[in-house]
């Protein structure tokens, strides 16, 4: 059962099951290091992760609270790092290699206003990446992120609701949209497959041009 406010587990593995596919679904705090630990070693190993979870927690930087900036960290940087970590001991513990990516952000590389707290853990989670894939690719472990700009989902609302920013983003946003669900997709697609091989240590921005500047 997933806990209270967290979206149904059901649909997506029963889409996948429908298309003959194979999936099972479980409801996770990745914050719970110990939980992930284990249901990472009891289930894995994973030959691909995508770790997507993250929050924010908006607002000028002289009113940031510790309490804010501790949730901010502890889930897109602390929990991001250790989810990781115990993906790669599954791998090369069975002598397999992997394509792990972690969902970053344009802001990952550039600045915003209201987002010291989400820029510094992004930009954190970008020079992770680059160590881990460091140390293990003699393992043929490749660790990237994918860095999208906004995407239109409930998250992101909370700034798209407000028209101000809403027309700063899009004045931003070369291609003159907010991304979709379906345009990060193919990226991750690539970053998971053999295509991208030769791929690791970096990032995949899908930012519509906003970081061309």
């Amino acid at each position: 059962m997933s806990p209270a406010g967290w979206p149904s587990l059901g649909p997506p593995r029963d889409a996948i099951r429908a298309a003959r596919g194979r999936a099972e679904a479980r409801a996770l705090d990745i914050t719970d290091l110990d939980a992930t630990a284990a249901m990472v070693a009891g289930a894995g190993p994973f030959d691909v992760m995508v770790n997507s979870a993250g929050l924010a927690r908006h607002g000028p930087a002289l009113d940031t609270r510790p309490e804010d900036y501790d949730a901010a960290m502890a889930l897109n940087l602390r929990a991001a790092y250790f989810l990781t970590r115990e993906v790669a001991r599954g791998l090369i513990g069975a002598g397999r290699p992997g394509s792990l990516i972690n969902v970053s952000s344009q802001m990952g590389h550039v600045g915003g206003p209201d987002r010291a707290v989400y820029c510094a853990n992004k930009h954190a989670l970008e020079g992770m990446t680059k160590a881990m894939a460091l140390e293990w690719g003699p393992q043929g472990i490749r660790v990237n992120t994918l860095c999208p700009t906004f995407i239109r989902t409930p998250l992101a609302e909370q700034t798209l609701s407000i028209p101000e920013r809403k027309a700063w983003i899009l004045s931003k946003i070369k291609l003159g949209r907010v991304g979709e669900i379906e345009d990060l997709m193919g990226p991750l697609v690539f970053l998971a497959s053999d295509a991208a091989a030769m791929v690791t240590g970096t990032h995949l921005i899908v930012d519509g041009g906003w970081t061309a500047e």
